[in-house]
């Protein structure tokens, strides 16, 4: 059923960039638009379908667009490098004319991976119109998804066919990153259990971390109750490249009830059904355990010496090695230590001479 609440998204495909990278990245014979279509139906009501190319070279592609009810814009190639600034400036042109002519459309989704378009992402936002982009991830400029609300990678959309690539057995040492950090590149077998065991940690501390630190953000900031979904749309506002399927999550409320699982938030029924209220959850065991690892970090350096708040989080890595504060929602390791010493935890002053702060064992508790 069509409501008042839908959103009304405009549609428009730089068909070019879009096919010609999916088929070198991916090696697909057709580019398949069912996925784009599919995607977006879950975000709204798609009242616009564009694309542009010279459709001369796009015979196939050209049938199946037409069955999902895309209008052909022909963009003739026979102007050498020209063609393609001709393809990008009416492409910008139409855009920005139907942002003025047809203000009931609330969402626009610009399908390519060009950096070119970045200004005209900035000015859709400019006119109050929600910008979703949609690219093949290794011809997609690191611009503009940083610029969009939401960034989708064509080959991470469900219903995409990826076929598998070839394991390398062998990488340069050049441009390996245990290279890069100035350490022996491990063993084969080596590095690929490092390959498969490392996302998912990562992963999973990572999804904990991003979800505490906005949580605590919009409680420092909300004069009432967050809501699961007002969460949501400041993590993609964070990184519009977020998706809950990179992490192994169907959707957003299963990521919600692993979390609260997991003791990093509280769960309570909202005010809207299917919307609930999320809060940090009270400090617990593993927030605990974090402070008397800082505790113990900072006795055990005092013996040698000053203890410098900087630095002291790297030896804290080096006794876990996967230690971050803001899986407990702090903005970052000073305001962590800052917390500490709140608790009689540590006890530190900052140093003019030192310009730094000098960490000291906190004063133990008395009865």
């Amino acid at each position: 059923m069509v409501t008042t609440d839908d959103e009304r998204i405009a549609l428009f495909l730089d068909y070019e960039n879009l096919a010609i990278g999916a088929r070198e990245s991916l090696g697909a014979g057709l580019f398949d638009f069912r996925p784009i279509a599919d995607a977006l139906a879950e975000r709204g009501r798609v009242v616009v379908r564009r694309a542009y190319a010279d459709w001369s070279y796009f015979n196939e592609d050209r049938r199946m667009l037409t069955r999902h009810q895309v209008e052909l814009i022909e963009i003739p190639q026979r102007m050498g490098a020209v063609r393609k600034n001709a393809a990008d400036i009416k492409m910008a042109v139409d855009a920005i004319e139907l942002s003025f002519e047809r203000d009931y459309i609330t969402t626009f989704v610009l399908g390519t991976g060009d950096s070119d378009f970045t200004p005209l992402v900035h000015k859709l936002r400019e006119l109050n119109k929600r910008v979703i982009g949609i690219g093949v991830e290794a011809s997609t400029s690191a611009l503009l998804p940083a610029a969009c609300d939401e960034f989708l990678f064509y080959e991470r959309l469900e219903g995409v066919e990826v076929p598998d690539k070839p394991r390398r057995t062998r990488r340069s040492s050049a441009t390996t990153p245990s290279a890069r950090a100035g350490k022996a590149a491990p063993a084969p077998a080596e590095a690929e259990a490092e390959a498969a065991e490392e996302p998912v940690t990562r992963s999973e501390v990572d999804l904990s971390a991003l979800v505490a630190q906005t949580l605590a953000g919009l409680e420092r900031n909300a004069s009432g109750p967050v809501l699961a979904s007002s969460l949501k749309r400041a993590i993609l506002r964070k990184d519009p490249t977020f998706t809950e399927s990179d992490h192994g999550f169907r959707n957003w409320g299963e990521v919600m009830r692993h979390l609260a699982e997991r003791g990093v938030l509280q769960v309570n029924a909202g005010s809207a059904q299917g919307d609930p209220e999320v809060t940090l959850a009270a400090a617990g065991s593993d927030e605990d355990a974090a402070f008397a690892l800082l505790a113990d970090t900072v006795t055990r350096l005092s013996a040698k010496g000053t203890v410098h708040l900087s630095g002291l989080k790297t030896q804290l890595r080096r006794s876990q090695p996967d230690f971050s504060e803001k899986k407990f929602g702090y903005g970052g390791f000073l305001q962590f230590c800052k917390a500490a010493r709140a608790r009689g935890v540590i006890d530190m002053d900052f140093d003019d001479a030192d310009e730094d702060y000098i960490v000291r064992p906190g004063a133990p508790a008395t009865a």
